[in-house]
């Protein structure tokens, strides 16, 4: 790769996501293009990303025919659709998987958002998705729910690679992190290739520094304290990290073959036109992370990224003072992390039912 701010992140040790997938970006070549000269290294998906693509892209046109013709049911089409789109794009980054090691060149889908309280569901629907899939390059998302993190260590304990998601305080990414060490314990036992498994922790970033800005903004117009909720959490969550990836039950995984799950920086688009268009990019760059973004952002860290080395390093007591004063505000964190998982569950299920309402219309 030869931009200078792409290849400076890789240096640090950032891999690069595309937070999007579609049919027309594999068949077209721009994965492709994206993976040779931006260093590209994976893809997300969610409900929302195949809800837009589906109602669209011309390309799924003949498949949508051919399965009107068959009488497929909607749920079906939408499974079939999705995963072909993913495993078709797995192979484009089966390259990259292999030169990494199987560390990068992954692809994510996510379990049906409606199972998101529903264990044995999340489980089985994890299970069918890796299965329906079958490329070793898969991640299966799963949400950080309460219920979301026993599938989380069930799914693991079937050797299956695991993209937890919508992750926004640090209290319940510790539990994801002990749901995922529990997970390898668990395949372990059953008999898995611990080396095989690779999983990332998504930290929502940009949706905090919305949901605070909103309150503060409602307490005072400017307030000092507009913006700096985000990157604050998240330097708080790679201390959280650092601190559970260097104990003795992880070492001990690690002696096996194991890959720590590392931090993922998702939705880092901004919100607030007004902050920096790379500001979620600047301000966590740091060794073992991802930072999944959509095209714009990608485009806008090549053009004019200040990337300055590692700034998450370190950052824990001045990024807990942030906290501290949010709380001494009148800023109930508690109440903030509780409405931004259940408006992103909400969010997700509401993609999904557009989804479904695309293909029903497209299936006739």
């Amino acid at each position: 790769m030869s931009n200078a701010n792409l290849k400076a992140l890789n240096d640090l040790g950032v891999s690069i996501w595309l937070d999007d997938l579609s049919r027309r970006r594999i068949v077209s070549g721009g994965f492709g293009e994206l993976i040779e000269g931006y260093g590209l290294v994976g893809a997300t998906s969610n409900p929302t990303i195949f809800a837009n693509a589906l109602s669209k892209e011309s390309e799924y046109d003949r498949q949508f025919e051919e399965l009107a013709k068959a009488g497929t049911s909607v749920d079906r089409a939408v499974r079939t659709i999705t995963t072909d789109d993913v495993r078709d794009a797995a192979d484009v980054f089966r390259n990259v998987y292999e030169r990494t090691g199987g560390v990068d060149g992954r692809v994510s889908l996510e379990v049906d958002p409606r199972l998101a309280h529903d264990t044995d569901k999340s489980v089985a629907e994890a299970i069918d998705l890796w299965k329906a899939v079958d490329r070793p390059n898969l991640m299966v998302k799963i949400p950080a729910t309460l219920a979301g993190l026993p599938a989380i260590t069930k799914a693991l304990g079937e050797g299956i690679s695991v993209n937890v998601t919508l992750i926004f305080s640090v209290e319940r990414y510790e539990q994801v992190m002990d749901a995922f060490l529990a997970g390898l314990e668990l395949a372990k036992a059953n008999g898995h290739d611990l080396a095989s498994i690779e999983s990332v922790a998504s930290f929502f970033v940009s949706r905090v520094d919305a949901e605070i800005d909103k309150r503060l903004d409602a307490m005072q117009e400017g307030h000092p304290l507009r913006g700096k909720a985000a990157i604050a959490n998240a330097r708080l969550a790679y201390a959280a990290y650092e601190r559970v990836f260097a104990t003795d039950r992880w070492n001990a995984l690690k002696a096996e073959g194991a890959r720590a799950q590392r931090p993922l920086w998702a939705s880092t688009g901004v919100k607030d036109k007004s902050y920096s268009d790379t500001r979620y990019v600047d301000e966590l760059a740091a060794p073992n992370t991802v930072n999944t973004m959509p095209e714009s952002t990608l485009q806008a860290t090549a053009d004019h990224a200040d990337v300055r080395g590692d700034l998450v390093s370190g950052k824990a007591a001045e990024s807990q003072q942030v906290f501290d004063d949010l709380a001494a505000a009148g800023i109930d964190l508690d109440d903030v992390f509780k409405h931004l998982e259940t408006d992103g569950v909400d969010k997700f299920e509401k993609s999904w039912t557009e989804l479904l309402d695309t293909v029903a219309e497209r299936l006739g």
